[in-house]
């Protein structure tokens, strides 16, 4: 399956962890920081041009206090 940074998948993580981060009255920078990151990091992966590892997605759903079984379970929810 090739990767894409437009799947369906890939654009549901981004409206997720921006739903999350903008509920939690965070900015980007405030995230990013958290993060230990420039800000730049949290908007390339929001406006889809990278993708987060695992290992990154469990350190941004920490800092958004978002269960991240959570958001995998919504993303396999969609299809392939």
């Amino acid at each position: 399956m090739p990767k894409s940074l437009r799947s369906p998948r890939q654009v549901l993580l981004q409206a997720l962890l921006i739903e999350a981060r903008k509920g939690k009255g965070l900015t980007q920078a405030d995230v990013a920081g958290a993060l230990g990151k420039p800000q730049s990091y949290v908007a390339k992966y929001e406006n889809g041009e990278r993708r987060l590892d695992v290992v990154e997605l469990i350190d941004i759903t920490m800092v958004l206090n978002i269960s991240v079984a959570d958001v995998l379970y919504r993303l396999q929810m969609l299809p392939h």
